[in-house]
C-alpha cells in the first residue's frame, strides 16, 4: 500500500518560519511534522509518495530516495490548485488501495492503522463539541457511510480530519472545483465517489491540526510532557 503525503503548500499561517522552510519540515519536539506521521505508518505501507511544491528541493534532500526503510517518490504540484488536484498527480504511481495524509497535521498511530486496515474506502473524522471551521461530516446513522460534507463554520459535530483510504478507481472520477476558487477539492471529489462507492467514516482518537505557530508550541508542550521531547524550539521561540 502507498501513502500519499500532501506537502506542496506554503504554510502562510506559519510565517515567518515558512519563508525559507517548507511547513512539512518544521520541527516539533525535535522531529519534522512529516516525520512524525511517517513514523506512525503501519508496516503494510511499503512506499511513500510526497507531493511537493513550495521549496521542494529541501523536502527532497531531507527524505531522499529512501527513508526509514521505505522507497520515496516525489510528485511536483507546480500551481496551488487544491488537494484534489494534488492527489490526481499521483495516479500513475498508484495501483489498488492507498492512503492520503496531510503532511502538516498530526495523526494517531492507531487511527492510521484502523484506516489502513479497513476493508472499504474510509475517511477519518473527529467529533468536536465546540465551534469549528472546516468540513462538517454528515453520515448515515445506520451504515456509518459518508453522505455530505458541509464546508463553513459549525457549532459542533464531526469534522473532516483529512486522512483518507482510497482505491485507485477514485482516479476515474473527475476533479471537482471548490465554489468561488480556482482550486479542486479532495473532499468535493470524494462526495462524488461516495455516491457510487461506500465510504465509511472512522472516528479519530487522536488528530491535531497545526494551523499556526501557537498550535505548534502547544503540541510541542504536550509531546514534551509525555517524555518524547528531543528539542523545544517552538517553546523557546515564544519565549524569545
Amino acid at each position: 500500500m502507498k501513502a500519499v503525503f500532501l506537502a506542496a503548500g506554503k504554510g502562510q499561517r506559519m510565517q515567518p518560519l515558512t519563508y525559507h522552510l517548507p511547513k512539512a519540515l518544521l520541527k516539533i519536539a525535535g522531529k519534522t511534522l512529516l516525520e512524525h506521521n511517517i513514523d506512525k505508518l503501519p508496516d503494510s505501507v511499503d512506499e511513500l509518495i510526497i507531493v511537493v511544491g513550495h521549496l521542494k528541493e529541501q523536502i527532497i534532500n531531507y527524505f531522499g530516495s529512501r527513508f526509514h526503510g521505505r522507497p520515496v517518490k516525489y510528485v511536483e504540484q507546480k500551481k496551488a490548485l487544491g488537494t484534489g488536484h494534488a492527489v490526481s498527480l499521483c495516479s500513475k504511481f498508484v495501483q489498488g488501495d492507498f492512503l492520503v495524509l496531510m503532511a502538516d497535521d498530526l495523526y494517531g498511530k492507531e487511527d492510521i492503522a484502523n484506516i489502513a486496515n479497513h476493508k472499504n474506502s474510509a475517511l477519518l473524522v473527529k467529533r468536536l463539541r465546540s465551534k469549528f471551521r472546516g468540513g462538517k461530516i454528515i453520515i448515515d446513522p445506520h451504515s456509518n457511510a459518508l453522505l455530505v460534507i458541509k464546508e463553513g463554520v459549525h457549532e459542533s459535530g464531526l469534522v473532516n480530519a483529512a486522512l483518507y483510504k482510497l482505491s485507485s478507481d477514485f482516479f476515474n472520477y473527475p476533479l471537482v472545483k471548490i465554489p468561488g476558487t480556482k482550486e479542486y477539492g479532495l473532499p468535493q471529489q470524494l462526495l462524488a465517489y461516495a455516491k457510487e462507492h461506500k465510504v465509511d467514516s472512522i472516528e479519530a482518537k487522536e488528530w491535531i491540526q497545526i494551523s499556526d505557530l501557537k498550535d505548534a508550541a502547544r503540541v510541542e508542550k504536550k509531546i514534551c510532557r509525555e517524555g518524547n521531547c528531543q528539542d523545544q524550539s517552538f517553546i523557546e521561540y515564544f519565549k524569545s
